[in-house]
């Protein structure tokens, strides 16, 4: 009797090393495939800094300090303006156009420079990753890193996607200004319209590049804010939520604080360009013609542009953290009448039972377990359970006030960017157009 005994305790052993080579297996190829899916992630990082470094913005070391300035001043300032001055000519009415572009020049240049100075301080400060906010130390990088490589592709989409129509429209304009206008070699006039060209493509790939950033910046937040709303799926405990939330809305303060500069500077550059533009057109006697009215076209459209994709990102961000109390609320008001139709169920029989676990397993969202669990307990409810279902209810209504209250987004010194917001600046703007037009 004893040996048979013996013989069955040998088994496991004998056993145990395959399970546990199995296992190892396994984690062995996961840690292959979170090895990989990072590599993957650091290579369209190291991309995206790459084309920063290029245009300028990674600017920290001396040498690429002065290598960004030496390049931005020689290229988006420089190359134009002394292009401008040597191809004037006195006798021509069409060359008003020299006077036109020279503000153009200028309003494109302080928006560049604006975009170049704020966004080269937060990375030079911060770094890609924090800077985006995926560096391995934030929590998110396990779950999150394929929403991080679309967010991060689409952004470079979005820049292709606005710049190649910016930049035919602005090669069409050159090429029948060249055509239109003679000059004493043909090599001359394709010398004039490549320095124009070369100019103004550096310049807005450089203010498209970082309105497209922080849009960036944005929407990463926004798949934050995605994974928080189906954090109620997954937890139960309160305080998990708003310890959460509280990193969201601390993530949502340091990304306002980052960019409200910018975001201020670029508004006012802008508006002050719009107003130039406004000048020169009203005060101009002759015909404006695509041939030299043109480039307030195309630069007032890269500019609105940059504004609007600014605005769109800011937007979002702060509505998708304004209706994480909606979603908290829906959740409360499950969870509460869930409760209620499970205590009036207690003292039913089998069949009502199987009722309220059929209606609550037929709900898509599936808030808490200790409901569903509850079902199989049928006696009357104790003090002790009366207590806890109020302090549950307590607490998720605090936590609904607490997002009511705290609903968080992108400020720009205490003023949220939300829809009331850009109807506010929107009407400004046109009530100022309105009354500059129609002045005598």
């Amino acid at each position: 009797m004893d040996e048979p005994h013996e013989k069955e305790v040998e088994k496991p052993p004998a056993q145990t090393p395959l399970l546990d080579s199995n296992q190892n297996q396994t984690n062995d190829q996961q840690q292959g495939e979170d090895e990989n899916e990072g590599t993957h992630l650091d290579q369209i990082l190291q991309h995206l800094e790459n084309f920063l470094t290029f245009l300028g913005f990674n600017q920290s070391s001396l040498l690429r300090l002065a290598l960004s300035w030496i390049a931005f001043l020689l290229i988006g300032v420089l190359l134009p303006v002394l292009v401008l001055e040597l191809s004037k000519c006195s006798g021509c009415e069409v060359y008003q156009i020299n006077n036109f572009e020279l503000d153009i020049v200028a309003s494109q240049a302080c928006l560049a420079a604006v975009s170049l100075v704020c966004i080269s301080h937060n990375l030079r400060k911060h770094g890609i990753r924090r800077f985006l906010f995926v560096d391995r130390h934030s929590g998110y990088m396990e779950r999150l890193h394929d929403d991080y490589i679309k967010e991060i592709s689409g952004s470079l989409r979005l820049l292709i996607l606005w710049a190649l129509p910016c930049f035919f429209l602005k090669l069409g304009r050159e090429i029948l200004r060249m055509v239109y206008i003679n000059h004493d070699a043909w090599w001359l006039s394709i010398a004039i319209s490549m320095a124009f060209v070369i100019s103004w493509t550096y310049v807005s790939i450089i203010s498209l590049s970082a309105s497209i950033l922080f849009h960036l910046v944005c929407n990463l937040q926004v798949i934050h804010f995605e994974d928080y709303g189906k954090l109620l799926e997954r937890e139960s405990d309160v305080l998990v939520f708003i310890e959460e939330h509280v990193r969201l809305r601390y993530h949502l303060s340091k990304i306002s604080h980052r960019f409200r500069i910018f975001l201020v500077l670029q508004f006012v550059v802008v508006t002050a360009s719009q107003f130039v533009t406004l000048f020169q057109v009203t005060g101009y006697s002759g015909i404006i013609t695509f041939i030299n009215g043109g480039d307030f076209a195309v630069s007032s459209l890269v500019q609105v542009v940059g504004i609007i994709i600014c605005l769109h990102g800011a937007t979002r961000i702060s509505h998708r953290a304004q209706a994480i109390a909606s979603i908290a609320s829906r959740w409360h008001a499950i969870l509460t009448c869930s409760s209620n139709d499970t205590s009036q169920r207690r003292n039913s029989n089998s069949v009502g039972r199987l009722d309220a676990v059929n209606t609550l397993n037929s709900l898509v969202i599936n808030y808490s377990e200790s409901d569903l669990e509850s079902l199989d307990y049928i006696g009357m409810p104790t003090n002790t359970q009366l207590a806890s279902y109020l302090s549950s209810y307590h607490r998720r209504q605090a936590f609904v006030m607490y997002l009511q209250t705290n609903p968080g987004g992108i400020t720009i010194f205490g003023w949220t960017v939300d829809r009331g917001l850009i109807n506010t600046i929107f009407f400004i703007e046109l009530t100022l157009i309105t009354f500059f037009w129609e002045r005598p």
